[in-house]
């Protein structure tokens, strides 16, 4: 999923870069100190589901997360997103820091349309919160993937054959991680129900 350094135009190195840092101020605003810890847990668990990836021309295909982090983490979801994305950049150059930007967008705002609609639509039941749950982590990866096409069929004629090959690589993925998502979401919802509050307000929770 992730772009390599060097495809993207400087116009959209630039542009996704300035639009990355707004969505990530943004998303610490709406962070309370109290949620940090669960903030980084979850960051690294989206660090480490890149770990494992299969090659495909200038991106790759892997585990994601982006429907579960979201539906966890609410507005802070791009924080962890782009503090994970920094890591996997700087530790196993996944990506790259000029991609950092277009990254960080395909993978967060999916994250964030997932937090919103797992709170809209979770209900109060734990099978209604799995269901949910389970549409997220498919819904992620989708958004995440037309984002990637998009960003590549923008970059260039030459990456339009890879843009679609990588959604049709990801609709396998979509169907795992909605699965992952529906159980993960389901024993979260008997054991530790705390975890799934993590609601979009229009207050701002950082002083």
């Amino acid at each position: 999923m992730h772009i390599s350094d060097g495809v993207m135009p400087i116009s959209l190195v630039l542009g996704s870069g300035v639009a990355s840092l707004g969505f990530a101020a943004w998303s610490l605003r709406k962070t309370r100190s109290e949620d940090l810890p669960k903030v980084a847990v979850i960051s690294a668990a989206f660090f480490v589901a890149a770990l494992v990836h299969v090659p495909l021309g200038p991106t790759s295909v892997h585990l994601l997360l982006p429907g579960l982090v979201g539906a966890l983490l609410g507005p802070s979801a791009f924080l962890a997103i782009l503090v994970g994305l920094v890591l996997q950049s700087l530790l196993f150059q996944f990506g790259g820091l000029t991609a950092l930007g277009g990254n960080a967008l395909l993978m967060g705002l999916p994250a964030l349309a997932c937090g919103l609609l797992f709170q809209i639509g979770k209900g109060t039941t734990p099978k209604r919160q799995m269901l949910v749950g389970g549409l997220c982590g498919g819904l992620g990866i989708i958004g995440s993937a037309l984002l990637l096409a998009g960003l590549l069929a923008a970059s260039g004629e030459d990456f339009l054959g890879v843009a679609k090959l990588a959604l049709a690589a990801h609709l396998p993925v979509a169907i795992i991680e909605a699965l992952m998502a529906a159980f993960i979401i389901r024993f979260l919802a008997k054991v530790k129900p705390e975890m799934l509050v993590a609601p979009f307000t229009l207050q701002s929770k950082r002083p």
